[in-house]
């Protein structure tokens, strides 16, 4: 809790405020049954009418000074918690930000996302109703048996017997209810993590009719998560009746009491009804304390898991040294040594003990089967993920000692998946490199073959792209993901089977123009097919996380049966033969 107390630190003034407005409710209200019972023993019982109008007139002061109090405690809490809940936010964005990628895939997105929503306005509520009621509820409580002492010391022993029954109970169920408020929001986790692969899978699930399938599963989830909050619901349930019986009780008890010391003399009607309605503030107290203590708790959960975020570990150690990038043909610009990679301790190697060397003007083709360890081996490039063993070096110095910013400044990187974001054209593209000109985007769109299409739209690099490019067709989005890289011209491009999408004539297109501009780079191109990577300069051949092939097209088709495995699988006898003339 430390680490989210000191986002309301610059908010102290207001969560001093708000409570302390509270109390100068409370000390109205507790002033009222004093006011009363004087309006009933010299007012009423002697037929003073002076009396009973000024009485009157104090508790209308009373209650518009207390509703004064109430609402300036509102406000300044509203604004504390409002506010305390905007900065964990804040800095939860932007430690999820620096997280590390390892990181990311451990809580999933749906878990993050439900923390920095959910939790995050749970922890707000509960932080308003601490600066509320935390103190008004036991000041009331207390001052109240202090002032039963004062106006019935017999009377007030029913409240010195009532009181810890009282807080035994609420705090029992509370100590019950805790851990499954906590199984709660795990529970949300899985059902939210549920709802998005559906959501996101639609197509797929309805081309495999798994329809069913899913609704069994998040059928599963959801009663479970239901089971949990029944279970909850039916502990907290027992609040309100457990402390309306015991307070009850103490109420019959100072009405008998009360009654025969009236009728022997030792006191007066208005004692009575100020005892009476000092039990009625204990158990309405006691009432909001308990509803307090519940939402503290739901927020007591959920604040501790938006802290887990905030205090985790930094996943990667940044060094302080800057990219010196050169385009000077032949200097080595990227360079593995014995480098393994893992995703977990028990995941076991996704690569291992690769080596090779990658220079400006070179292409590296990156082929190999499914799950053969591809997309490692870029992502540690740009230190997406930290090699587990071994040594990954750009231009000359180990990815480790340059600061994250720096190194990936002079990585260009189009993913897998072709991600763009809400927003236009220019503004996707302009994520490469904001000062570019016009010029340039139409340059890097024609080398990514998308020039076309974009200018076949009215509003050309001004057309409003759908949050994740949903307006646009698989190979469109490629393109554009091709053509954000180009204009960031950095001296080392990696195409992450970013070309699955085109056809191959495109892809043909694609390949030669980024040819012409090669000697200015280091270009990785990681694919399926054999064809995206007959003319690289480098051809390395992954199979289970092992290099088991470097070189040209030509030596691998002789000297290594993986490569020539994959490449006759796609190529039939003739078109084998057409293309190997067609490339001489």
């Amino acid at each position: 809790m430390k680490t989210l107390l000191r986002h309301l630190l610059p908010y102290k003034k207001e969560a001093i405020l708000a409570p302390s407005f509270k109390l100068l409710e409370a000390c109205f209200d507790l002033l009222v049954p004093l006011v009363v019972a004087w309006m009933i023993d010299c007012g009423l019982a002697q037929g003073d009418a002076s009396i009973i109008w000024r009485a009157l007139a104090i508790l209308v002061g009373l209650s518009v000074a207390g509703l004064a109090m109430a609402g300036a405690a509102q406000y300044f809490a509203a604004k504390a918690a409002t506010r305390f809940a905007a900065a964990i936010r804040r800095a939860l964005f932007a430690k999820i930000g620096r997280l590390s990628f390892a990181q990311l895939d451990r809580y999933g997105a749906d878990s993050l996302a439900t923390r920095m929503t959910s939790d995050a306005a749970q922890t707000q509520t509960a932080v308003n109703l601490l600066l509320r009621l935390f103190l008004r509820s036991p000041i009331i409580v207390l001052g109240a048996t202090i002032m039963a002492l004062v106006v019935s010391p017999r009377g007030a022993f029913i409240f010195i017997v009532a009181l810890p029954a009282l807080a035994t109970a609420v705090f029992s169920i509370l100590f019950l209810s805790l851990p499954l408020y906590t199984r709660q929001r795990e529970a949300l986790d899985d059902v939210s993590l549920s709802t998005t692969e559906n959501l996101v899978g639609a197509r797929v699930l309805r081309a495999f009719n798994m329809e069913p399938r899913e609704t069994r599963r998040f059928n599963a989830l959801a009663s479970r998560l239901l089971a949990i909050q029944e279970r909850a619901g039916l502990v907290a349930g027992l609040m309100n009746p457990i402390t309306y019986l015991m307070a009850n009780l103490a109420i019959v008890a100072l009405l008998a009491s009360g009654a025969a010391q009236v009728n022997i003399g030792t006191s007066t009607q208005g004692e009575t009804i100020a005892l009476l309605n000092y039990m009625s503030q204990i158990l309405v107290e006691l009432v909001k304390l308990a509803n307090l203590l519940f939402q503290v708790n739901k927020g007591a959960a959920c604040a501790k898991r938006v802290a887990e975020i905030l205090n985790l570990p930094d996943g990667m150690t940044e060094g302080d040294a800057e990219l010196c990038a050169t385009r000077e043909a032949g200097a080595v610009a990227v360079e593995f040594e014995g480098a393994s990679a893992s995703y977990g301790a028990s995941a076991g190697l996704a690569l291992e003990s690769v080596s090779f060397r990658a220079r400006i003007g070179e292409t590296i083709g990156v082929i190999g089967g499914t799950g053969s360890g591809k997309t490692t081996l870029v992502n540690l490039i740009a230190r997406f993920y930290d090699a587990s063993c071994g040594v990954v070096r750009v231009f000359g110095r180990d990815v480790r000692e340059y600061r994250l910013a720096s190194l990936r400044a002079g990585v260009g990187v189009v993913p897998q998946k072709a991600e763009l974001f809400s927003g236009t054209i220019e503004s996707n593209l302009r994520w490469g490199d904001p000062q570019a000109s016009e010029s340039e985007l139409y340059a890097a769109l024609e080398t990514a073959q998308a020039r076309d299409f974009v200018d076949a739209k009215p509003e050309k690099l001004s057309t409003v792209l759908e949050q994740g490019g949903r307006n646009l067709s698989g190979g469109q989005r490629q393109r554009l993901t091709i053509a954000r890289a180009l204009v960031k011209d950095a001296p080392i491009l990696i195409l992450d089977d970013s070309c699955s999408a085109l056809d191959y004539a495109t892809d043909a297109r694609l390949r030669e123009a980024l040819a012409k501009t090669k000697s200015r780079r280091a270009t990785f191109i990681v694919a399926q097919r054999a064809a995206s990577v007959l003319d690289a300069d480098q051809i390395l051949v992954l199979d289970e996380g092992r290099l088991v092939g470097k070189g040209r097209h030509e030596e691998l088709l002789r000297d290594c049966p993986t490569y020539r495995e994959i490449y006759e699988s796609q190529f039939s006898e003739d078109a084998t033969s057409k293309v190997e003339e067609a490339r001489r």
